[in-house]
């Protein structure tokens, strides 16, 4: 298949371009040229802005395009409009976080998207990013109708991840020494490597898919206490784990999902980690283990630089002074 990629070049993106190349198809990456401006030399690359600079993609067609950056309804219209009748299928990479409500449990892709009050709003933050995908999904099955594929996954892991969500757990276990955890190991977490997201997805491209599809994983429940297990026995044996109450962590203002990832403290945000992904398991999706994950992404991280700025989890002094302060008031209690 010949398959335009917007974007291409970043995480999700370049796992897709990799899966796509894999299995024979034609590539074409249309991008700013500024993020890993140089991956793929052998794929043809065109250069432009998808805000009012879409030159490059006129007068050419392709039988399916992948949208991975897609963010404001506005941007994604002139994307549609210009290639409506130029490629056969449009499939465009959302978000879980659409859903208008998450303190129910197993949701499947027929639950309300979030709504806003202005929904010209371009300001993209915590509370406008889902309802802003959703409205972006419209535009997408606006020009695409029944050859528009909508994907919404939940948290994506695995290598060259900018997010630090998952990786912070990944570096911070493998380097050994106590380490913080959140005392909640009965309750379950969701995530997805993105190679399994990605071979996924193409396969549905293939096979010209249409619909919306709520995807994440694993296929069956993983508690945070077989996350953490796995995690210790993979990347170090030795670390001990220090687990403290959601009381103790919230009167600390410690940063659910941010300082201690994939830890989401409010019953309002409970189904956020308990997503109904059966209509993706029906289509073929599959998982590798959450080892090969773990392992995978270390290797990875490893490769970065010493002084990169992470973007999630705890910094190393504030994690001692936390553990310090919960041994004293456990102490205390003796």
């Amino acid at each position: 298949m010949r398959i335009l990629i917007l974007g291409g070049t970043v995480f999700l993106g370049r796992h897709l371009v990799a899966e796509a190349l894999k299995r024979g198809h034609e590539l074409t990456l249309f991008h700013r040229g500024k993020s890993n401006p140089n991956l793929f030399p052998e794929v043809e690359q065109l250069f432009g802005d998808r805000d009012g600079n879409l030159e490059a993609l006129k007068g050419r067609e392709w039988d399916a395009v992948i949208d991975t950056c897609g963010y404001l309804p506005r941007v994604v219209k002139q994307t549609t409009e210009l290639l409506s009748g130029k490629v056969g299928n449009y499939t465009f990479i959302s978000s879980i976080s659409v859903y208008e409500n998450f303190a129910k449990e197993n949701m499947t892709e027929a639950e309300p998207v979030g709504k806003l009050d202005d929904p010209t709003v371009e300001e993209v933050t915590g509370d406008t990013y889902g309802p802003l995908k959703a409205i972006c999904e419209k535009e997408v099955v606006k020009a695409f109708g029944d050859q528009a594929l909508i994907i919404r996954p939940g948290l994506i892991v695995g290598p060259h991840d900018p997010t630090d969500r998952f990786t912070y757990w990944v570096e911070r276990i493998a380097k050994g020494g106590e380490v913080l955890i959140p005392d909640v190991l009965e309750d379950v977490t969701q995530f997805i490597d993105v190679r399994d997201l990605s071979s996924w997805i193409i396969q549905l491209v293939e096979k010209k898919s249409a619909g919306i599809y709520n995807v994440t994983g694993p296929q069956e429940p993983l508690s945070f206490k077989q996350f953490f297990d796995e995690s210790k026995k993979t990347l170090n044996p030795h670390v001990s784990y220090v687990p403290a109450t959601k009381s103790f962590l919230i009167g600390e203002e410690v940063a659910e999902w941010v300082e201690l990832p994939l830890w989401i403290s409010s019953k309002e945000m409970d189904g956020f980690l308990k997503i109904n992904i059966d209509k993706a398991l029906e289509t073929g999706l599959t998982f590798r283990g959450l080892e090969e994950t773990l392992r995978d992404t270390y290797q990875w991280s490893v490769t970065r630089p010493k002084d990169l700025v992470r973007r999630a989890g705890l910094k190393e002094e504030r994690e001692r002074e936390l553990i310090l302060k919960w041994k004293e008031q456990q102490g205390s209690k003796v």
